[in-house]
Parts: C-alpha cells; structure tokens; sequence
C-alpha cells in the first residue's frame, strides 16, 4: 500500500536527526538563560517536538495546542479553529517557541503567535520542521527552519496522510497517482 502512496521519500530518518540536532543547537543558544516553554502544535509535530525537546539542553517547559485548519482536506480552509488551549498565571514571563511540523499558507502560526503575543507573552518564536514558502497566503517567516521542501503533499514523520502514518521515520511525497484516486 505504501508503494502507491508514496511518490518518493523527500526527507529521510538520517537527515531530519540531522535536522533536528541542528535546529537543538540553535535553540540552546538562543534561549540560554530565559525561561522557554515549548509549545507542541498537535497533532504533527509531536515526533518533531519529542526528538527536539531531547536535544534542548537549557531548562524548559512544554506546553501543547491543537488547531485545525485542514480538517478531512489536503487544502488548508484558511480559517484556525482551536481544539485545546492552555492557560498559565506566569504567562507575560514567559519565551514561547511554538513547534510545528510544517509551514504553508502560513495562517496557523501568525494566528497562533498574534494571540500568544495578545495574551502579554514574553517572547513567541516559532520552529517548524518543514516549510513550504511557495504556498504562502499571508505574510509569514519562521524563527528556526528544518527545510525548505517544494509545494508538493507530504506526510510521515507526525504528518498524516487523513490521520495515518504519522509513526513513519521518514517524511514522503503523496504520489500523484494516489491523490487521483481520491477524486
């Protein structure tokens, strides 16, 4: 089944470890002495953010969201529905770094980081694994960038593909063949 579905492997297990101590690197330097909370955008950075937050060496919090913009659809609404949310009595004192597995249009994290900095937060910096800024629909970039991909699907590695194979090591490219048969 994956042979019809997989159109071709973009990032394979070795280089998004790679990725991922690169990315750990640069947040611990950023972050050294502040008080950084992570925020995991759930679903599909969860493997993302559990490989990054194992290689984050300063002290740390986590936190976890969930909003959908996609819903049964391989094209963003457009619209960000919050699903869960977290309230915090130090919120103004803290650096929020937003994890997401991946940026395209761009509407999600810019709502996400507009009403975290609306809640009074200390700083909000965003770190996405994936990014896709041919597909952008507002004005958007992010702090730390895993890898710039072409506009193509993709899943694996915490992305679904209509919530499975988020537990592949690797992220894919949906063949063509495949989205075909959908329609």
């Amino acid at each position: 089944m994956l042979d019809f579905i997989t159109k071709k492997i973009l990032v394979p297990q070795e280089e998004i470890e790679t990725i991922v101590s690169r990315l750990a690197e640069e947040i611990n330097r950023d972050y050294e002495g502040k008080k950084l909370v992570i925020v995991c955008v759930l679903k599909g950075s969860i493997m993302f953010t559990a490989d990054l937050s194992k290689k984050i060496n300063v002290v740390n919090e986590m936190e976890f969201v969930r909003v959908s913009t996609y819903g049964n659809s391989t094209e963003s609404s457009g619209e960000m529905k919050v699903l869960l949310d977290f309230d915090r009595e130090d919120f103004t004192e803290c650096d929020f770094l937003i994890v997401e597995d991946i940026i395209d249009s761009g509407n999600t994290l810019s709502r996400l980081v507009s009403n975290f900095k609306n809640r009074g937060a200390k700083s909000v910096k965003t770190c996405t694994l994936l990014d896709k800024p041919s597909r952008r629909k507002v004005e958007f970039e992010p702090d730390y960038v895993g890898k710039v991909i072409p506009d193509e699907f993709v899943f694996g590695y915490g992305l679904d593909l209509f919530e499975e194979y988020r537990g592949l090591p690797y992220v894919a490219v949906v063949s063509e063949e495949y989205l075909n048969s959908l329609k």
